[in-house]
């Protein structure tokens, strides 16, 4: 067995980037190696703020022995065809999500990787951070008795006001459902284990959209994918949920609220890594705060936690499994609204929710021989 800190290559050095080698540089049990990007010049610039020995394009990392994981950062149109070249390549495969765009490549792509024993991890990883565990163990001890419902929603007008190339976050693979939808959906599975059918209902607001930010600030471009969805979810284990994802809202709103036998429990913001999780028992006249323990690292510790089981052999819970579960959720959502019918969005057996990680589960102290 391979010992020692896992190699990783950053394959996609655009904005979303920063966050990832910011936190992999920083973990003992991973060691950086290149950073590729179709702008080679971006890729150079990029590897040489954060110290990486090299930079190109994604054929020059491939073709790193030492590279054991590519981490695929691509915009969503490329994570298909990333991730199998990363996969045909001998290496294991972490990537932004979604999944992939379509549901038939994200499950060639598991079995590609399953038939030569590698690994796929997808973000989100935010459920991993303290805040959203905390929240999970203090679902299992009992805090709210049994689970019921959920409601959430996460409401804005979209992301063009601030990043500086937004069009792809309208374009197919993305949207409110398939961009901030996976923050949701992957916390809602930690929480009940997988979905068992969907309705829902879907529209785009506007035909077109402008950016707002950067050197293509005022360029106006089309929409293509709905920007407002509703979807009531049913999960195997039992409890349903709400959730809204919209790009049209002048009124932003993020909300996160399980509700039980025995009172409330509100979750994090599932984008971000920490808390608070407040609780309500049944008969309080007011909400109180729930101890947040455990990690909050950034983006990337979906990356640490697969390659600490890369060495240990144990599973980890960023999973391809789960980012395919999240995939055929949102693409039933989606069937549903089109066909005005329940769709349904399980597998032959229900996945079961990852369990909580250890609170003492520490990101800067190294675990790998």
């Amino acid at each position: 067995m391979t010992t020692g800190p896992v190699g990783v290559a950053i394959v996609g050095a655009g904005v979303i980037s920063g966050a990832y080698l910011e936190a992999l540089t920083s973990f003992p049990d991973v060691r950086v190696l290149a950073v590729a990007d179709l702008d080679t010049e971006r890729a150079t610039r990029v590897a040489a703020e954060h110290g990486i020995p090299v930079a190109g394009d994604l054929d020059t990392v491939l073709a790193l022995p030492e590279v054991e994981i590519v981490v695929n950062l691509t915009v969503p149109a490329a994570h298909a065809q990333v991730a199998t070249a990363a996969v045909e390549a001998g290496k294991h495969v972490y990537g932004e999500k979604p999944l992939t765009i379509e549901l038939a490549d994200g499950e060639r792509l598991l079995a590609a990787a399953a038939a030569r024993g590698l690994l796929v991890g997808n973000a989100p990883d935010t459920f991993l951070g303290a805040g959203i565990q905390s929240a999970l163990r203090a679902v299992r001890a009992g805090h709210i008795g049994t689970p019921i419902a959920a409601h959430t929603a996460v409401q804005s007008l979209g992301p063009e006001g601030w990043h500086p190339d937004p069009a792809f976050f309208y374009q197919p693979g993305a949207g409110p459902l398939y961009d901030v939808g996976p923050y949701y959906l992957t916390t809602l599975i930690a929480l009940f284990g997988g979905v068992s059918r969907v309705a829902a209902t879907a529209r785009t607001g506007r035909a077109n959209r402008t950016t707002g930010s950067g050197p293509r600030a005022g360029e106006e471009f089309p929409v293509d994918v709905a920007t407002h969805v509703s979807a009531l979810l049913e999960f195997h284990s039992g409890p349903s949920a709400a959730s809204v994802f919209s790009f049209d809202s002048a009124a932003p709103r993020i909300m996160f609220e399980v509700i039980g036998s025995e009172g409330a429990l509100a979750v994090p913001d599932p984008n971000t890594f920490t808390g608070p999780v407040r609780v309500r028992s049944h008969g309080s006249d007011d909400w109180s705060e729930l101890p947040v323990t455990g990690t909050t690292a950034g983006r990337g510790i979906g990356v640490l936690e697969m390659a600490r089981a890369l060495r240990t052999g144990q599973p980890h819970r960023a999973s391809g499994e789960l980012g395919l579960h999240v995939l055929r959720t949102m693409a039933a959502v989606l069937d549903s609204a089109e066909d005005h019918t329940f769709a349904g969005a399980h597998e032959e057996t229900p996945l079961a929710a990852p369990p909580p990680l250890p609170a003492e589960w520490d990101p800067y102290t190294a675990e790998v021989a």
